[in-house]
């Protein structure tokens, strides 16, 4: 019969272990303090982020450091997933968001490198709470703007589209648009086509023909062309710069 997992020999030898090494997991005061920052989409949650983590109470959860650091990784990256969620994020966005995360980090060789990416993780997920929180100010015709632009990146978006969503016309549509957002409509669908590519060139395998193509530039040229004018560089460069 296999030995149980959990005993409570095995608890108290740990809380013995602890109180020698005067160690101490982070209080739950501390955590929900780290994730509500980040849900409510406040940058400290970021610098807090790097504070609690490198506080040293993470918990001893391998005797290998990098398996330790990337277990912590995968726990942390679950509970940003569902706070998110818990603050009006798409479930199927937030979980994607977490799996490109956990397959980044499985490549990792070293804790610094795990570390790198916890702090960013947690910068991207307060990043897009924060955007968010901009867009709930936003009139619903803009609201469903944005809705519909998320989840069309893949087809050639046009302002008839858009406008039919909405019910309102182009042109008053693209007035509120600019004047919520700060932006053109055409100039947010690329920032966003370009958020995008940036992710699937550092946590895929797809080639730049087939970001592109799933992306809807018109071709991979000019994809290249678009990519380097707003990011000053070429994909092949940023792909590279970013293993």
């Amino acid at each position: 019969m296999a030995e149980a997992t959990v005993t409570e020999q095995k608890l108290k030898y740990l809380e013995f272990i602890s109180r020698e090494n005067e160690f101490r997991h982070h209080t739950s005061e501390e955590e929900s303090l780290l994730f509500e920052l980040m849900k409510a989409g406040d940058m400290r949650a970021v610098e807090e982020a790097g504070v609690v983590h490198m506080a040293g109470r993470n918990g001893h959860l391998s005797d290998d450091p990098v398996r330790n650091a990337k277990y912590l990784f995968v726990a942390a990256v679950t509970v940003a997933a569902r706070t998110a969620i818990s603050g009006g994020m798409d479930s199927e966005r937030a979980f994607n968001i977490s799996d490109l995360f956990i397959q980044r980090m499985d490549l990792l060789k070293t804790v610094d490198e795990v570390t790198g990416l916890f702090k960013e993780m947690f910068a991207f997920y307060t990043q897009e709470m924060a955007g968010m929180t901009k867009a709930k100010a936003c009139s619903r015709p803009v609201e469903k703007c944005l809705d519909f632009i998320y989840h069309h990146l893949h087809t050639r978006i046009r302002m008839s589209d858009l406008a039919e969503e909405t019910g309102l016309s182009p042109s008053y549509l693209s007035t509120l648009f600019k004047q919520e957002i700060g932006m053109s409509v055409s100039d947010y669908i690329a920032g966003k086509r370009m958020e995008a590519a940036r992710n699937m060139l550092r946590f895929s395998d797809f080639s730049l023909a087939e970001i592109s193509d799933i992306l809807a530039f018109s071709s991979q040229s000019h994809f290249t062309e678009a990519f380097k004018k707003m990011n000053g560089m070429t994909p092949l460069a940023y792909r590279r710069g970013r293993q």
